[in-house]
């Protein structure tokens, strides 16, 4: 299988791009700068923004891993619809993307997302919105897409023992490390789990 892997300089693309190199899958990843990957891979050098440069990426690939972040921007509101486009053109299916617990359903008003409610404790929803506005441009896109969604997410060693749930948070989850958060994605991507939902993440 071939991968092409968007923000794989990020603090869980890195993890996610030596994972899967560790497991002999042949990346493609597109990057800002080369330097700051920790293990070698075929590398495209430009800015995710750039159209041109997602299909330059997209090309031979058999599934797409983004692991972007909202980079305080609208980078996610800007890439999904191109990164969709793009692969709408290559005739590929498959992309795993990393998310926000924000989005996935309350608990207390199922109705609702977690970031519009008491639920969820960050006082910013900006980066919810942008996740927000990705998901929906997946709904309507009809690919084969998955959303992993970790609540607070620091640095940390693997554990490898952690709880999921389609759609809704573990309950009571409070975190999860950004090791085990990579370790969850190479695994939806290897066993093709949880196809068309948002998957939350906790320990």
């Amino acid at each position: 299988m071939k991968v092409a892997l968007f923000g794989a300089t990020g603090r869980v693309g890195q993890l996610v791009h030596q994972k899967l190199g560790d497991a002999n899958v042949e990346v493609t990843a597109l990057v800002r700068d080369p330097s700051r990957l920790h293990s070698p891979a075929k590398t495209i050098v430009g800015d995710a923004r750039n159209y041109e440069k997602i299909v330059e990426t997209l090309q031979d690939a058999d599934a797409v891993i983004s692991c972007l972040s909202t980079d305080k921007s609208d980078v996610l509101s800007d890439v999904t619809p191109k990164l969709i486009r793009a692969m709408k053109h290559a005739h590929l299916q498959r992309i795993i993307t990393i998310g926000t617990a924000g989005i996935l359903q309350s608990r207390e008003e199922p109705r609702k997302l977690r970031f519009q409610t008491d639920e969820s404790k960050r006082g910013l929803t900006r980066a919810s919105l942008e996740h927000e506005k990705a998901w929906q441009a997946l709904l309507l896109s009809n690919l084969d897409w998955t959303i992993v969604c970790p609540t607070y997410l620091p640095d940390g060693e693997e554990k490898g023992t952690y709880r999921v749930e389609e759609n809704f948070l573990p309950l009571d989850g409070k975190l999860i490390s950004t090791a085990d958060t990579a370790n969850f994605v190479c695994e939806v991507f290897k066993k093709q789990l949880h196809s068309k939902k948002r998957v939350g993440i906790s320990y």
